[in-house]
């Protein structure tokens, strides 16, 4: 094929669609501090949050502390209860629960959980707080890093970052404070006499946090967090999300507020570029729906003031749907949302009733393989076995070993034994049976352990009886 022969293409791509530097520096984020009604919500629903995460660890219940996952002795004490791994199932049950929950709560309103209580949007709201404090509005940080280094410029950065990692520090120190008693923890972080493993994690948690909500921010939604990934899946035309309505916001523009903006041919929207600049991820909701949104309703407040101003009615931008955008009406009560709803009462019903009857006394018995049976000296047929009793309560008790499956079986040993609250003990005994009264090679026997004291706290574990063949 010659040169003639050849046809000259051309790459078009479309105006809408740019370069993309997969690799492009962060543009920082200069976020306006906004007030309105949503921001209340956020603020009733941020603060108890963190006054809980801050305070639990600090709370005694019966003397210990009222949370506190105890690793080295396997035991997590949760207010009244406490909890050992052969409870881990019930972990996993609740963690179970709340992704349905979530699920949940993203098929009724969008991002709610994101804008509102996710302690990566709480933590980001207290440091950018912090910031604002020590270094100005938008526009006098704007300033502040556009102007060239002087002893002010450097205070305000100090006094900013060091808020930042007081505050950082004070997240560290509590998270470890859940798993190494916070009040021996402080003291010991302070005199410098804490253990490796306790201050190792304490700068770690530190810094993940120093650099989470101080340096990352944004970042940290759009693309750590996989939850901005799937959302799209679990939403539908039905669901509340933070919307634009250009029906009524186009064609925007700017105009005087005394002027008739009907008969100039333009929409409610100003152009005032207000809700981007309120924005945490710095998106601009008149181009749509993102998946970088997080639901908090800052541009509804920002838009709302604004609308306030200009004598406009409220709603240019708000929580609502598709449907209702298009015209329509939303469905509150559609199947989705009906079966999340129900699975979730039955989940939360049997995880209840799972927690209020659960019996904290564990039991395992383990036969000895090494020798199968022993014959004693007057025919009787005897089997060792191993018992492992675990008191999963606080207090005191004396339990008593019983064996049933096969008449005339005795024990031969103590069968009675007191255990200290949270004591575990290997108790060896022998079960003697007489021959006659085994039929087979191999009979199936139970074990029970139940408390002298308490009639309720009993367990069961089954295990085998051999004879000679």
């Amino acid at each position: 094929m010659n040169d003639k022969q050849l046809i000259d293409v051309q790459e078009v791509a479309p105006a809408e669609v740019s370069e993309i530097d997969l690799y492009q520096r962060r543009e920082k984020i200069y976020t306006r501090k906004i007030e309105g009604f949503f921001q209340r919500i956020r603020l009733y629903t941020g603060w108890p949050l963190l006054l809980g995460y801050f305070l639990l660890p600090w709370l005694s219940w019966d003397g210990r502390q009222a949370v506190w996952f105890d690793l080295p002795e396997r035991k997590f004490h949760i207010l009244g209860l406490v909890f050992w791994p052969q409870d881990f199932p019930l972990l996993a049950f609740m963690l179970i629960i709340a992704a349905f929950g979530l699920f949940a709560v993203t098929v009724f309103a969008g991002r709610v959980w994101c804008g509102y209580t996710c302690p990566q949007t709480v933590w980001t709201s207290v440091f950018m707080w912090i910031e604002q404090r020590f270094e100005g509005s938008r526009n006098q940080r704007m300033r502040l890093d556009k102007a060239p280094w002087s002893l002010e410029k450097v205070v305000r950065k100090i006094l900013k970052h060091g808020g930042w990692l007081f505050m950082a520090f004070l997240t560290g120190m509590t998270f470890v404070g859940y798993f190494y008693p916070i009040r021996e923890l402080l003291p010991d972080l302070l005199t410098l006499s804490a253990g490796q493993w306790g201050v190792l994690w304490t700068i770690f948690f530190t810094c993940a946090t120093y650099i989470n909500a101080g340096w990352m921010r944004e970042q940290v939604c759009k693309y750590m967090c996989p939850y901005a990934r799937f959302q799209s899946v679990m939403f539908d035309q039905d669901t509340l999300i933070v919307s634009y309505d250009p029906g009524r916001g186009e064609p925007r523009g700017s105009r005087k507020r005394d002027a008739d903006h009907r008969a100039q041919g333009l929409g409610d929207c100003i152009d005032c570029n207000l809700c981007v600049q309120v924005c945490p991820t710095g998106i601009d909701i008149r181009n749509g729906l993102q998946y970088e949104c997080i639901g908090c309703a800052l541009c509804i407040d920002a838009c709302n003031s604004v609308m306030d101003k200009m004598s406009y009615p409220r709603g240019l931008i708000s929580y609502t749907s598709e449907h209702q955008l298009q015209g329509g009406k939303t469905h509150w009560l559609r199947p989705r949302m009906i079966g999340y709803v129900l699975v979730l009462t039955v989940m939360v019903s049997l995880f209840s009733y799972r927690v209020i009857s659960r019996v904290p006394l564990e039991m395992t018995v383990i036969r000895d393989r090494n020798e199968l049976y022993v014959t004693t000296m007057d025919g009787n047929i005897e089997n060792i076995y191993t018992l492992n009793l675990v008191n999963m309560e606080q207090s005191m008790h004396e339990f008593e070993i019983v064996v049933t499956g096969i008449d005339g079986a005795e024990i031969i040993g103590d069968t009675l034994h007191t255990l200290d609250g949270g004591e575990v003990r290997s108790i060896n005994l022998r079960v003697r049976v007489a021959p006659e009264r085994l039929s087979r090679p191999s009979t199936e026997i139970e074990f029970t352990a139940r408390a002298t004291d308490r009639e309720s706290l009993q367990v069961s574990s089954e295990s085998r009886f051999m004879r000679p063949l």
